[in-house]
């Protein structure tokens, strides 16, 4: 079996069971706008790094689902001119309006890729974070990228699968238990597949999570596919799990080359 079927299998393993989905209220595969939006000071990173050393004259990034445009306006003030995909408008909206806040000549482009390359410009870099585990059919998602970057494509996903944070909830609201992978090291394999020879690095950074408890609540609530009435319950569930300050993150990145299978 080849890298990339090993990648969408695993990523399939993550679907909710059709006897838990059918009692859901509304869909649990919610994002809401306001856990993408740009903090006032963004931590640096590897990720970062590297897409900031290969900004070129044109001083351009392609930020493929940019949400509010942290893996963009990181990059500020090498960055001049950004392009950002999502397909949510309220991404979108977010994303321009931190453009003007950054100073930032800003495009948005709304779709998910790679169905909107065609619209996309060329640009320095084109990044992509938090976005590849949500990708089953991963290689044209990245040949797409590698075709719209000058210089170098650059991943950021954690070294494990986002919903792992949800599988003690999963055990104890209905006796589910959740797969592990895929990982980065799954990813290099695929990218390695396409005859990229890509490179990956790993760090310490802080847990993304819900500022307020009663908002953790709603937002894990839906993603459990749980009735409002029982918000309280899983309120007291996350009240009563240890903090988890930290993760472990990944970039898998490379400078773009024509010879991609």
């Amino acid at each position: 079996m080849s890298a990339a079927s090993r990648w969408r299998e695993s990523l399939e393993a993550w679907s909710i069971p059709e006897n838990i989905l059918s009692q859901a209220p509304e869909s649990p595969w919610i994002h809401p706008p306001e856990l993408f939006d740009v903090p006032d000071t963004i931590p640096t990173s590897p990720s970062h790094d590297r897409a900031k050393e290969a900004l070129g004259d044109e001083a351009s990034v392609l930020d493929i689902g940019c949400g509010g445009g942290v893996a963009t306006y990181a990059l500020v003030p090498q960055v001049r001119r950004a392009v950002g995909v999502d397909h949510q408008v309220e991404m979108l909206s977010m994303y321009a309006r931190n453009g003007a806040r950054f100073g930032v000549d800003v495009e948005t482009i709304e779709g998910f890729w790679p169905a909107v390359a065609p619209q996309a410009p060329v640009c320095d870099v084109v990044v992509a974070h938090h976005v590849a585990y949500n990708v089953p059919d991963i290689v044209p998602f990245l040949r797409a990228m590698n075709e719209h970057a000058r210089h170098r494509v650059v991943l950021e996903l954690p070294a494990a699968h986002p919903l792992s944070n949800m599988t003690v909830a999963w055990q104890h609201f209905w006796g589910l238990e959740r797969p592990s992978g895929p990982t980065p090291l799954d990813l290099m394999e695929v990218v390695g597949e396409m005859g990229i020879t890509a490179r990956l690095e790993t760090w310490h950074g802080s847990t993304r999570k819900e500022p307020k408890l009663d908002q953790a609540a709603r937002f894990m609530r839906v993603r459990l596919c749980l009735p409002p009435e029982r918000e309280p319950e899983v309120r007291e569930f996350l009240a009563s799990q240890e903090p988890v300050a930290e993760r472990v993150l990944a970039a898998v990145w490379w400078d773009v080359t024509n010879d991609v299978e």
